[in-house]
């Protein structure tokens, strides 16, 4: 007996008025489908999810890849059809099968494991998730029998002026028994309004054959709200980031103003981390216990170790090691890989490098494609040189190397351990072990330079 999930992912998203399709737009920088589908891995009751995909559909792919098996709904014909097309994937029609709008990121596995437990505790055929909100417009609307039973969905379009009044609304998540779902499914038509399948449709053909069917109330409505258009998506991302912050808090997260600090889903945060105001940290990043993070700063897709304090600064997929200084005004990016006790400081660029311990680049540095050991410090304007219009090169310096101001390492280029290059060089062979490296021009002064050219300019005016 196999369990099934149908996500729906295949709208254009026309009111998002983006090129994404709509169930591909990025909610605190993950894509909206990716939340849905993690959390219906993460209830463990499925043994497969199927999710359907239309306009664009290679979008939808690429954010999932092979996690899902993929029905493809080539023309927009309603819900009905849209799990209709997913009938070759189901082979064990003994099960049942969730059924779940891919626009509806903060739907979470409380809410799918309490769904199906209602649906089997109850014995129902089909159970469809229903709860009230404020302003109605757009659902279709639950109508309830004398007895308060399910009597049927109206959609909003087709919904009287009474009905429409109604505030129980239909989420657009069901539980069904698979072989019941296909075999109604076959028996809908689209004589309606739009010309469309409904998947609503299933429930008035269940009730004339007797199903058994029932509701499952969420009390938390927010949780079931569809992401339509971009002001909805604000409405998403701060209820996301308020229960985010709140269990991360919980655990012993100190935040300082945390309505202004954005954390993603997949992020993990040790306890003792302080988070300063301003501060985003998304994608796989895992913070370190003691770590200080911001104000104003950015992380996605990197590893902060202990006690690292990062301050006004960016990083972007990069590992920090324990004890080192970023910032302020920082960009470490595309790999870099600090290591313990450094001091990356204002104004420094680390692309695709590494460093060891106790090396420092204070400021006003640049550092890519470069391998540096330890207790290496980089003055003020110090720049490796890796591309030369076409290709990048590499650069490679040692333990215990002083780099003076304003030096430029033409890559490719290897400066050996114990080593000094004077302020002001520019180097484009290897500098050996223990070696001072000189690269620049003689100074020059001319002497009454200033007053001798007054003096030939008052002789040309006259």
């Amino acid at each position: 007996m196999r369990k099934y999930a149908i996500v729906l992912a295949a709208g254009k998203g026309t009111r998002m008025k983006t090129e994404l399709p709509k169930c591909a737009y990025p909610l605190l920088k993950k894509p909206m489908i990716a939340y849905i589908v993690e959390n219906i891995q993460n209830s463990g009751q499925f043994d497969e999810i199927i999710v359907v995909v239309g306009h664009k559909r290679e979008i939808i792919q690429d954010i999932l890849g092979d996690k899902v098996t993929y029905a493809v709904q080539s023309e927009q014909l309603g819900t009905g059809h849209a799990v209709m097309v997913c009938e070759p994937h189901v082979t064990d029609l003994d099960g049942f099968t969730m059924i779940l709008p891919g626009d509806m990121p903060l739907v979470d596995t409380s809410v799918i494991e309490k769904t199906i437990i209602e649906h089997q505790d109850r014995r129902h055929d089909l159970t469809i998730v229903t709860t009230k909100v404020e302003e109605p417009e757009g659902y279709g609307r639950i109508i309830r029998n004398e007895s308060g039973y399910l009597d049927s969905i109206i959609e909003h379009h087709e919904a009287s002026m009474s009905q429409r009044t109604i505030s129980e609304i239909n989420t657009g998540i069901y539980v069904v028994n698979t072989k019941l779902l296909f075999s109604t499914l076959n028996k809908i038509d689209n004589h309606n309004l739009k010309n469309e399948y409904y998947l609503t449709d299933i429930v008035g053909i269940m009730q004339q054959s007797k199903e058994v069917i029932g509701t499952y109330f969420l009390r938390e409505a927010y949780k079931s709200m569809g992401v339509n258009d971009l002001y909805a998506l604000s409405i998403a991302e701060a209820k996301l980031r308020l229960d985010i912050n709140k269990q991360m808090m919980l655990k012993g997260v100190a935040m300082i103003n945390p309505e202004t600090i954005t954390i993603g889903q997949n992020v993990v945060i040790e306890e003792n981390v302080i988070i300063h105001p301003n501060t985003y940290i998304t994608g796989n990043s895992v913070i370190r216990k003691g770590a200080s993070i911001g104000p104003n700063t950015e992380i996605h897709d990197s590893i902060i170790g202990e006690k690292v304090v990062c301050r006004h600064s960016l990083v972007y997929n990069s590992i920090v090691d324990e004890s080192t200084t970023v910032g302020p005004f920082a960009h470490l990016r595309d790999g870099a890989h600090i290591g313990p006790h450094n001091r990356i400081g204002n104004f420094v660029e680390v692309k695709k490098s590494s460093t060891q311990e106790n090396t420092k680049a204070s400021h006003l540095a640049y550092i890519g494609d470069a391998t540096v050991g330890k207790n290496v410090n980089f003055g003020c304007g110090s720049i490796t040189v890796n591309y030369d219009g076409k290709n990048k090169y590499q650069t490679t310096i040692g333990d215990d190397v002083f780099i003076g101001c304003n030096v430029n390492l033409i890559a490719p280029i290897h400066v050996d351990d114990n080593s000094l290059i004077a302020a002001g060089s520019t180097l484009n062979k290897n500098v050996p072990k223990g070696s001072l490296a000189i690269a620049r021009a003689y100074q020059v002064n001319k002497e009454n330079y200033i007053k001798d050219k007054k003096d030939q300019e008052e002789i040309n005016e006259n």
